[in-house]
């Protein structure tokens, strides 16, 4: 833990040669020989059991050992049909269960060699998107130079060369809700905590909003996210259905232990045959067992997790259909969906509802120009090529700065040039958000005042597309001088909700995605809109 805090305090330069690496990255080569000293970057997970051990599994429980118990005393007192009955049933108890969960655990695995995590890593020579490239994590090694954006989770331990309104979610290391904000440049305050150090980034966290760029300083178990796994894997707590199948069976051996001698010893004394006797009370103890009832349990909690596979749910250990069943309340956090991984961008729209192409324009010049997480969204639009060449924006236009996402602006604002002193501001988010800044809107050239029911209309135009698929977003603009962007830049000095970023979610898979963006302009207040902005009216996007 030591090193981590001297990392902390060391300028890039230096902090770089500690780690025998450099801000253009590690070379192919040498990535390769580090994976081999360091090992993956994967942290403890429980391990696929073999067929055996599956089988044991399923068969090492309480009512079973003392179903077997009975079945190898009757054998041994010559009752063969007891035996063979008890013995038939507990096997066809376990082998149930045992291609349930088989075939269930298979299917997950299945799912899991789906998903495919990759992480923007800086190597030479350079491949991919400029200087990075997309490299599975589990490759990731001490001193790979790594870009973050918002969504992403952090790969590895990291320390920060770059940051820009950078806010990390370390609930999940911390028990802390509140995203945390980090920072770059060396620390030199005494910290003992490693987790306040603001210029580190741990594995489990995520990115909330901004961008970064780190460098790697543990992988795999030398994290503390694989410290925690490696403490934790392969834990199983029992059930409830475990636990109340383990007091069932020590009731019936209680009442064996009492009822088996009584009976034995009565009859023993009363009919001096003893033989006949312990015949009576093994029966008696038989009697008392239900042999049918591993077979009855497990045949109908493999018809639950039938069932919940028609919902297409995969059940990969039987007895938490009863813990699914017993519950009342369901608190889950928002879970991904499996996806096509792809949007389209199918309708762009005025105020009217009607096709317009000035407002792709504007959704492409702000796609085109943010530099934060290119989410499903951004690529739909950029899908669009057409728009860089009848823009002209290699030659017209240049990129002065922009505001990240934030949960409380709800929308992304980039500021690019277009002539020697021509400033316009472009905002995409969401459509209540964007009405709220604005005055006016634009149609054909002409612009009007919005009132109340200009909203009321689109409001019920976004509730109509979302309730056919569309993911529905606006975009606005605010045209001006140089000198009023770098007012309205600066404003992110003194509000602070210019400060996170949000990940947009993805369709399901078989559904088509449209959108519905609405533009008008962003200022600094809606006075301000009234003098100064002209509003635009944009489109939606898939």
């Amino acid at each position: 833990m030591a090193d981590l805090f001297a990392l902390g305090q060391l300028a890039a330069e230096p902090l770089c040669q500690r780690l025998r690496s450099s801000p253009a990255g590690l070379t192919y080569e040498e990535a390769a020989r580090r994976l081999q000293d360091f090992g993956l970057n994967l942290v403890a997970r429980e391990r696929k059991p073999t067929i055996l051990q599956e089988i044991w599994g399923r068969a090492r429980n309480p009512l079973n050992a003392l179903l077997l118990t009975l079945a190898a005393v009757s054998y041994f007192i010559g009752d063969m049909r007891a035996a063979i009955v008890i013995v038939l049933m507990v096997l066809l108890a376990v082998g149930t269960a045992f291609i349930q969960e088989h075939r269930s655990n298979e299917a997950a695995a299945r799912l899991r060699a789906m998903v495919k995590t990759t992480a923007s890593v800086r190597r030479r020579p350079a491949v991919g998107d400029g200087d990075f490239a997309e490299v599975p994590i589990e490759s990731l090694v001490p001193g790979d130079i790594v870009r973050l954006s918002a969504g992403d989770m952090i790969p590895a331990d990291l320390r920060l060369l770059e940051a820009k309104d950078l806010f990390i979610n370390q609930s999940a290391l911390t028990g802390e809700a509140m995203p945390a904000e980090k920072f770059c440049h060396p620390h030199q305050q005494e910290i003992n905590d490693p987790f306040d150090l603001p210029n580190m980034c741990f594995m489990g966290a995520n990115v909330v909003s901004g961008f970064a760029t780190g460098i790697v300083v543990r992988t795999g178990g030398h994290t503390f996210f694989g410290q925690l796994a490696d403490e934790i894997a392969g834990r199983r707590v029992p059930t409830a259905f475990d636990q109340g199948i383990n007091r069932f069976t020590w009731l019936m051996i209680r009442f064996i232990i009492v009822m088996v001698p009584t009976v034995f010893l009565i009859n023993g004394l009363t009919k001096h045959d003893w033989l006949e006797a312990l015949l009576f009370a093994v029966a008696v103890a038989v009697g008392l067992t239900p042999e049918m009832l591993p077979m009855i349990v497990t045949v109908n909690l493999a018809k639950g997790a039938i069932d919940m596979s028609r919902a297409r749910v995969i059940v990969k250990r039987l007895n938490a259909i009863q813990n699914f069943g017993a519950m009342n309340i369901l608190c889950t956090d928002k879970t991904g969906t499996l996806t096509q991984d792809r949007i389209i961008l199918k309708r762009y729209l005025d105020i009217r509802g009607e096709e317009s192409e000035r407002v792709l324009q504007y959704a492409y010049l702000n796609s085109h120009f943010q530099s934060g997480l290119k989410n499903l969204l951004d690529i739909a639009v950029l899908q669009h090529v057409e728009m860089h060449g009848i823009l002209g924006i290699d030659e017209g236009f240049a990129k002065i700065d922009e505001i990240p996402f934030d949960f409380s602006r709800r929308r992304l604002s980039v500021v690019v040039a277009h002539g020697p002193d021509k400033h316009i501001l472009i905002c995409k988010g969401a459509v209540e958000e964007i009405f709220a800044v604005c005055s006016r809107y634009e149609i054909d050239g002409t612009t009007g005042r919005l009132d109340e029911s200009h909203f009321a209309t689109a409001k019920e135009e976004t509730v109509a597309l979302n309730s056919d698929g569309f993911r529905v977003v606006a975009v606005a603009y605010l045209q001006g001088t140089r000198r009023l962007a770098n007012r309205l830049l600066g404003r992110r000095r003194t509000r602070p909700d210019f400060a996170r970023v949000h990940r947009l979610s993805r369709p399901a898979q078989g559904k088509r995605r449209g959108g519905h963006c609405r533009a008008c302009r962003e200022g600094r207040t809606r006075e301000d809109s009234d003098r100064r902005q002209r509003g635009h009216h944009a489109q939606g996007l898939p």
